[in-house]
């Protein structure tokens, strides 16, 4: 017993060396993006960014409309649940609608935002559709969590009923 006790501890000071080292690794790196390095290329891209196109607006709103639809409809399982499908279709489109965007940018847009990566559209598509599809799944987890605790309680209240009655 206690050469396991020992295995025990000794593997738990490893894991408690390992997350340190890797702790420390991190404040590092982090600590080095102080002066400027980590901010430089996300203002890079903000600056880069023509914001006043009609395009980039709506796509903003559209984005902004999808987040209070998420928020406001969180009661309605079903049309979340919708809304939820429709938005992660939107992230697995994004390749095809980078791949035609970038083809026709003339038409809606002064520079050509679309590169072959979609690094573009996967900041300003993907991304917001991405949170919007978390906080649906997070809204969803919780109302199951409740449900889960009320049926269990009904559960319980029934069993305590039927212990009662068969007491009488």
């Amino acid at each position: 017993m206690d050469e396991i006790r020992a295995a025990v501890y000794s593997h738990m000071d490893q894991m408690a060396a390992l997350f340190e080292s890797f702790g420390a690794e991190l404040r590092k790196q982090w600590n080095s993006g102080s002066d400027g390095k980590f901010m430089e290329p996300i203002l890079g891209f903000i600056h880069a960014v023509d914001w006043t196109e009609p395009w980039l607006i709506t796509l903003t709103i559209f984005h902004i409309i999808l987040l209070i639809l998420a928020i406001t409809t969180r009661k309605n399982s079903n049309f979340q649940m919708g809304l939820f499908l429709a938005t992660l279709m939107g992230v697995y489109f994004a390749e095809k609608i980078n791949y035609y965007l970038g083809r026709n940018w003339e038409k809606f847009a002064t520079q050509d935002y679309f590169d072959k990566h979609g690094v573009f559209l996967s900041n300003l598509w993907s991304g917001p559709l991405l949170i919007i599809s978390t906080i649906i799944l997070t809204n969803t987890l919780v109302t199951l969590s409740q449900l889960i605790v009320k049926w269990k309680k009904a559960e319980l209240r029934h069993r305590a009923r039927v212990a009662r009655e068969k007491n009488e």
